[in-house]
């Protein structure tokens, strides 16, 4: 199974009622798994799309406010959209059995950012995972949910790329029932009025020490001690295949992959060792907080102090190279293959938009086009270069509004369908409610197309939507993006941004690649 597969059979063994999630590469493939499970095809297991991610985690906690077990995914830059009510969910604390997954995305291979989800288990005060391999991705979904219940604490489980899209056995044991119907009976833990903060935040702090020696006791860390005096390591999730594969003999290893950092199995390495290696995939999280377990003196060194790489997700090769082992031969780029950067797909309605956009930006320099998350990112390439922003979901309109602010014109902004409704919608009801001298196009596919084609939030209700937050009627088009429409399309974009206000215009064009696998699907029938 892929790694993410694992991590969605783990949670339908553990008995989960729900999984809420955003698709988002790398963790895109947990929830659809349980879509096309015996349980998401019956309803038995509620599966279907949020519109984002803070949703998403709100909605888990819904569920688990009536005693039912459930499951949150995201990617890693999903955690900052959920941050408010995942890091206020450890205060009131759970009935049903909550995990939280974040797939993280070092070397960025599909994001915007190489954050490390880990913080966020310790800004939360909770107990959270990192599996090394697969096996141990099913078997510690059962462990979280029965945690999390025992704690009555939601509990992370955090996993990278690598783990996620790579494939080993795995298996199943046996498959625990859903829980029953348990409404909350304490509802004044899950008010977070101040007073019943501090009471609830004392209550949090009071299961430390059990986190604690959760950690320190569980069977997801062990220390394999090798010679007396000789190098240690630690080793977190993923990355102790790597040392396990890369790394000499007479090595000391702590393996971890349950937190908070099993203090104890840490001093006790280093008291077998004379200096420590930490190798963990994403950011400094583990090396940060040795020293000051240690002492100063103490040598430890990682990605901190050079001899692992900086940046970018570990590998064998760079792991054997801290070891002091040459890397394998490799081969330079061959001189007769060019680079292909990524292109819109034949056919797709946001290259029409961006052959219009193109136009008009050479003729407007001193103008912007900002951007966001999306397929449609790819306008900022050759040939169209016509975006200037892809900062993260829903920033192209806030973008714009502020440099309009500022007095920028002409400014014009791109969004996508499921963009706009993940968190763009905000920043349109901002521009109308001071009709912001800015034009938007929201690009719309019918569908979340950069992470596969899963359904979009707001498909055939954008004009309602637009119209409900603001937007004058006389300002607001459809249009269909086709080389046939695109004189009608600069016509419009022209004539809009002459306006001294905020005009929207949806393009509206199914995706060529879901409408690809219908008119398969279709023609298999016949």
């Amino acid at each position: 199974m892929l790694g993410d597969e694992a991590i969605a059979l783990g949670a339908l063994y553990a008995g989960i009622s729900g999984v809420y999630a955003y698709p988002g590469t790398p963790s895109t493939e947990i929830t659809e798994y349980i879509q096309l499970s015996p349980q998401g095809r019956s309803g038995a297991v509620h599966s279907r799309w949020c519109t984002n991610e803070k949703t998403a985690m709100e909605t888990a906690l819904g569920m688990s406010f009536a005693g039912k077990r459930a499951l949150v995914c995201m990617k890693h830059v999903g955690m900052n959209v959920c941050a408010d009510p995942f890091i206020n969910s450890a205060s009131t604390g759970v009935r049903g059995g909550v995990v939280v997954l974040a797939a993280d995305d070092p070397s960025m291979h599909s994001s915007q950012n190489e954050q490390d989800s880990r913080f966020y288990g310790k800004f939360a005060l909770i107990p959270f995972f990192e599996p090394s391999n697969q096996q141990e991705a099913f078997d510690m979904m059962a462990s979280a949910y029965d945690l999390s219940e025992e704690l009555e604490l939601p509990v992370l489980m955090r996993t990278v790329t690598r783990l996620a899209h790579s494939r080993a056995a795995v298996t199943p044991g046996e498959m625990r029932s859903q829980n029953v119907l348990n409404p909350e009976t304490e509802t004044s833990n899950w008010n977070l009025l101040p007073i019943n903060a501090r009471r609830r935040y004392k209550v949090l702090i009071s299961k430390q020490p059990e986190i604690a020696a959760r950690a320190e006791a569980s069977p997801y860390n062990w220390l394999e001690p090798g010679p007396e005096g000789g190098l240690g390591v630690i080793a977190c999730g993923n990355a102790y295949n790597y040392v396990k594969e890369a790394a000499p003999q007479g090595i000391s290893l702590l393996k971890v992959s349950q937190y908070p950092l099993p203090a104890a199995l840490v001093r006790k390495l280093a008291e077998h060792c004379s200096s420590i290696l930490v190798v963990e995939d994403g950011q400094p999280f583990v090396e940060e907080q040795v020293p000051a377990l240690l002492g100063a003196g103490y040598k430890v060194e990682g990605r901190l102090t050079g001899r692992l790489p900086r940046v970018g997700e570990l590998s064998p090769d760079n792991v054997a190279a801290a070891f002091g082992i040459a890397a394998k031969t490799t081969f330079p780029p061959s001189e007769n293959i060019s680079p292909r950067p990524p292109q819109f797909c034949q056919g797709c309605g946001h290259r029409d938009v961006f052959t219009v956009l193109h136009k008009i930006y050479e003729e407007h320099p001193e103008g912007r086009v900002f951007g966001d998350v999306g397929c449609y990112t790819l306008g900022s390439l050759p040939p169209y270069k016509a975006l200037d922003s892809c900062l993260d979901m829903g920033s192209a309109i806030t973008l714009a509004k502020g440099a309009a602010d500022a007095g920028l014109r002409p400014v014009l902004t791109v969004i996508g369908d499921s963009t706009f409704t993940h968190s763009g919608m905000t920043g349109l009801l901002d521009a109308a409610n001071e009709n912001s001298p800015i034009t938007v196009i929201i690009s719309d596919n019918l569908a979340t197309g950069m992470t596969g084609g899963q359904e979009s939030a707001g498909t055939h209700k954008y004009e309602a939507i637009c119209l409900a937050l603001g937007v004058e009627r006389e300002h607001l088009h459809r249009v269909v993006p086709l080389p046939k429409n695109i004189d009608e399309i600069e016509a419009i974009i022209r004539r809009e941004m002459e306006y001294e206000g905020l005009s929207v215009i949806i393009a509206e064009r199914e995706c060529m690649q879901t409408l690809a696998r219908k008119m398969r699907a279709k023609n298999a029938k016949k």
